[in-house]
């Protein structure tokens, strides 16, 4: 008995999870959700990934008023592993709950976005990395490329910027 009731315990856990990272991916303002879209697009096309990789959870989020509808973007947030293959269309949480038998894919991007849209110039800055290999030097990368977007001497820094949480 005892283990049926561990079965039914750890599948509540799971749900509750993917219906928190949903809930998570529902609440982000649409700038930033079209960036993580933009994060999973780049992850699930690598050809070495089989199972799809969605949004799990921010880490840390900013976003800059350039002044003319223009916003410089940050967010840092983890990607998970789905059950789900990644050929599936229309893919949520809800249809693909996460494996918890995978590592976490730690991602950070930064882009310029007018009305809301991700602007192509500059190129947006998209670094995703299984979060074991993620090391001090790429988290310093990372930090230079993104407050090297679009700065002009004297400018606040988009990872100092005490932007939305």
């Amino acid at each position: 008995m005892a283990p049926a009731f561990l079965v039914v315990l750890l599948a509540a856990g799971t749900l509750l999870s993917s219906t928190e990272a949903q809930e998570a991916y529902d609440n982000l303002p649409e700038t930033f959700k079209k960036g993580v879209d933009l994060a999973v697009q780049h992850v699930n096309s690598h050809a070495n990934i089989q199972q799809l990789f969605l949004f799990f959870k921010s880490l840390q989020k900013s976003s800059i008023d350039s002044g003319f509808n223009v916003n410089v973007i940050y967010h840092h947030f983890y990607l998970k592993a789905t059950k789900c293959s990644k050929a599936t269309e229309n893919p949520d949480t809800k249809k693909c709950p996460f494996r918890n038998d995978r590592p976490l894919i730690d991602c950070a991007l930064c882009y310029k976005a007018f009305s809301g849209k991700i602007e192509e110039n500059p190129v947006p800055y998209v670094n995703c990395v299984h979060k074991p290999v993620l090391t001090e030097e790429m988290k310093a990368t990372r930090v230079e490329r993104c407050n090297a977007m679009g700065y002009s001497i004297g400018a606040a820094t988009l990872l100092a910027s005490t932007g939305t949480d």
